[in-house]
């Protein structure tokens, strides 16, 4: 039985299953609403999550229908996502918001229940229904568009997706993180959400090879930028929260995220866009938020690439060669306060490479101008820092390989423009800066020959700037016990907080192969300067290797040393009045400190006593250095009855039952001395020169007689290399003449005498051959008997304990 109604003016017959109460009809033109029940099921199932009245939300029950019949028919999910996008954009155009609302959850809910492999299908669909929000000007639908997307961004697909793009979300996000409305509530709800949004497409494609590369130049370009404004808008402070709460904190999460992910390849395309918005926005000067901003990619890139930042950094400061000091110099702190970051990582080439740059970096610096500015200064000084910062996170053998290098690089000291000179300042002072950062163990490992060499020859330089930075390089690298701040005053008294150690072995024998270069170069560099500067970093540099190394082995030099020092100021030529006073004043010095570090009694009296009576008669050749109490015409050296005396410190030693004969014998150091590095001969060599042999005394007449037919020829008396040459060169007719002739004579005699006489002849040789052989055997056959017979008295045939203990040499 069927009944007739009525639709659109036209009869329809319905079937009798079907519900009478089914009233309405949604097909295109229907006025009447009554053909629903010939729609889809997943039509009516949609339509029926809507209410009547939108205020009144998503029909819940109705969803749990529609969410069930969508995991029973996953095939109809596109279908079902197509429908929804249709109807939310109808609502769009008609402004009925709170019906776009209920869509979208319905997505949501469907996105997140339905895991399966055509979720692909529904995923088109629901990016459309996103980005057709996103693209609305009402700012509720852009924050909940962006949340969805989120939400979508953490589902992990089974199967990837080969043709889904982002380029227009990656354009919407970051144009929602410069968001700028009035009311600033909505502004950072807007701002958060691009962010969040930018968030969600780096999680989606980072890890992602099949879809869209996050890491292109045109995405990249809108990312960083965006995170940055964010950023430089809040307070500058390292927020690591599981939750960030305001924009700038967000920004800083979604960065660290970012720069994490990246990969070797990747990291320029991070660092390129930051660059150039420091560049464009003038974020270098001031230049917080730049090293705040670079503190954070070195805290979240991949430690292994950390040195990568570093030269980008670099290489973006050579395209600033040419901008504002200021500028460089900002530059320059921003990498000195990042670069110790990076060179717990970078070893060999790497490490060498940074150090090479930032000292081109200061050639450069110094190249520019002879006479260089302020700011050019700060930036010269920012780039030493950065290279000590870099330095000292190294260990102890890549710093020497360092100096070493830095050394290298420093212009020779023929040169004299104030350039060069200045240059020299420059690398100096830079490597000063890492060797304040070493800590001296061994000197013998502090320095090499090949840095020490020409350290000490520009301790030489008449530049005194130059000079007086190589002393405090020695200084830093003397000093294992923290005494340079206590030595830095000149003092004849007894220093108070003194930290004294014993010299080690290897030190010693340091000092006795370099002690004697670096005191010839000590007293040089004392006597090329009276500027009070030089006088006293050359004493403390002096003083340093006294405490350092000051013992009974080396105490003889030391005190040559001191001689020297005395023989500078009484016999060099052109010194002023105040210059030789200083030198008195500085010798007699040492030798008190001398005396103190070594606890040789009778050294001290005898110091006590030059004191005491300088004291009393030239006051002004005893510490503190130019005294200005004195006059021009009181300042006499000439005074030889109050200079430390050679025989007077040698009795001293001997009184304390020292050696004394190098004190005796030696010459001081004398200023100007040659100085050279070559190899010291070896104990043997030592040995025969000390013993001196006389060579020409030398009897060989064992040596004659255990060769015969050898005639040995005397020795001239001038023994030297040529003479030498001489005998040997030189044809002996008359030698060769009696070897031919007694050769024939043995020869006719073993012809021509009979058998019985050459018997007898030989038989002396014989017998004592025979009777030396008799004499071993029985020796032998004797330990052998009584062995033997020690075995057998032993009780129950008990070994010696010799015998057990060494069983292999009781073998017979």
């Amino acid at each position: 039985m069927s009944s007739m109604i009525k639709c659109c003016f036209e009869p329809i017959e319905l079937p009798e299953f079907l519900d009478s109460a089914a009233q309405r009809c949604t097909a295109p033109g229907c006025c009447c609403g009554c053909c629903s029940a010939l729609r889809p099921r997943y039509k009516r199932l949609v339509d029926n999550i809507f209410p009547v009245n939108p205020e009144d939300g998503l029909v819940k029950s109705n969803m749990e229908k529609l969410t069930f019949y969508s995991l029973s028919s996953p095939e109809k999910l596109d279908r079902i996502g197509e429908y929804l996008y249709s109807k939310a954009a109808k609502d769009i155009h008609r402004k009925r918001y709170k019906l776009v609302e209920i869509a979208m959850e319905a997505m949501d809910l469907l996105l997140m229940a339905c895991h399966v492999q055509t979720l692909n299908l529904f995923v088109e669909s629901f990016l459309k229904m996103v980005q057709k929000l996103l693209e609305d000007t009402n700012a509720n639908l852009q924050i909940m568009a962006t949340n969805s997307f989120v939400r979508f961004a953490n589902i992990e697909e089974d199967t990837p997706s080969y043709h889904r793009r982002y380029d227009f979300f990656i354009s919407k996000f970051s144009s929602m993180c410069h968001g700028n409305h009035d009311n600033i509530e909505l502004r950072d709800s807007i701002r958060m959400a691009g962010i969040k949004g930018l968030q969600g497409v780096i999680r989606k494609t980072v890890s992602d090879d099949l879809v869209e590369n996050i890491w292109e130049k045109q995405h990249m370009d809108k990312i960083v930028p965006s995170l940055l404004f964010n950023m430089q808008s809040g307070p500058l402070r390292s927020i690591e929260e599981a939750t960030p709460s305001s924009p700038p904190e967000l920004a800083e999460a979604v960065l660290r995220e970012l720069v994490s992910r990246a990969s070797f390849a990747h990291i320029r395309s991070v660092l390129k866009p930051l660059l150039t918005h420091l560049d464009r926005h003038e974020l270098w000067v001031p230049n917080q938020f730049a090293i705040h901003t670079f503190r954070i990619v070195m805290l979240s890139i991949q430690p292994q690439y950390s040195y990568t930042v570093v030269e980008i950094l670099m290489q973006h400061l050579d395209t600033n060669l040419l901008s504002s000091p200021k500028t460089r110099t900002s530059l320059a702190v921003v990498l000195s306060k990042i670069i110790a970051i990076a060179a717990g990582e970078s070893v060999g080439p790497s490490a060498l490479d940074i150090i090479n740059n930032l000292l081109t970096h200061l050639r450069t610096s110094v190249g520019t101008s002879e006479d260089p500015p302020p700011e050019e200064a700060h930036y010269q000084e920012a780039l030493i820092n950065a290279l000590g910062e870099f330095a000292n996170h190294h260990p102890d053998y890549q710093k020497i390989e360092i100096m070493l290098f830095i050394m290298n690089t420093v212009p020779d000291l023929s040169k004299k423009s104030h350039a060069d000179q200045m240059l020299q300042n420059i690398l100096l002072k830079s490597l000063l800066k890492v060797g304040m950062q070493y800590r001296t163990v061994s000197y013998e490992k502090a320095f090499p020959v090949s840095f020490l060499q020409p350290l000490l020859r520009m301790a030489r330089s008449t530049h005194a700037p130059t000079r007086i930075i190589v002393m405090q390089i020695l200084q830093a690298l003397l000093d294992r016990h923290q005494n340079q701040a206590v030595l830095h005053v000149v003092s004849a008294r007894t220093y108070t907080a003194l930290s004294l150690e014993s010299p080690s072995r290897a030190d010693i024998l340091f000092m006795h192969k370099y002690g004697g270069n670096v005191m010839r170069a000590l007293v040089d560099a004392l006597s090329l300067d009276e500027r009070l500067d030089s006088l006293t970093a050359a004493y403390n540099a002096a003083a340093l290797l006294v405490v350092e190394t000051a013992c009974g082995d080396t105490l003889q030099e030391f005190l040559l040393f001191v001689m020297g020092v005395q023989v500078s100021a009484t016999d060099t030529e052109g010194l002023s009045a105040s210059h030789r006073a200083n030198l008195h004043s500085i010798a007699v010095a040492l030798l008190a400190l001398l005396a103190r570090c070594t606890g040789v009694n009778t050294l001290m009296e005898y110091c006590d006593k030059i004191i005491e009576a300088r004291k009393e008669e030239a006051r002004h050749m005893l510490p503190p250095l130019d005294d200005p109490s004195f006059s021009l015409d009181q300042l006499t050296t000439n005074l030889p009855h109050l200079l430390m005396d050679k025989l007077a410190l040698a009795e001293a030693l001997q009184l304390a039952g020292l050696e004394f004969s190098r004190v005796q014998t030696g010459e001081p150091f004398a200023i100007h001395q040659e100085d050279t590095f070559a190899h010291r001969p070896s104990w043997v060599e030592a040995t025969r020169a000390a013993s001196n042999p006389d060579l020409g005394a030398f009897n060989d007449a064992d040596s004659v007689t255990s060769s015969p037919d050898v005639q040995r020829r005397a020795l001239p008396a001038e023994l030297n290399f040529e003479a030498m040459k001489r005998l040997l060169a030189e044809s002996s007719d008359s030698a060769k003449r009696e070897a031919k002739e007694r050769k024939a004579h043995m020869a006719k005699y073993f012809r021509e005498a009979n058998f019985d006489e050459l018997v007898r002849r030989s038989e002396t040789r014989h017998d004592a051959i025979q009777n030396k052989l008799n004499e071993l055997f029985t020796s032998l056959t004797n330990e052998r008997q009584i062995a033997q017979n020690e075995g057998k008295a032993a009780p129950g045939g008990q070994k010696k304990i010799y015998e057990e203990a060494f069983p292999e040499l009781f073998f017979f």
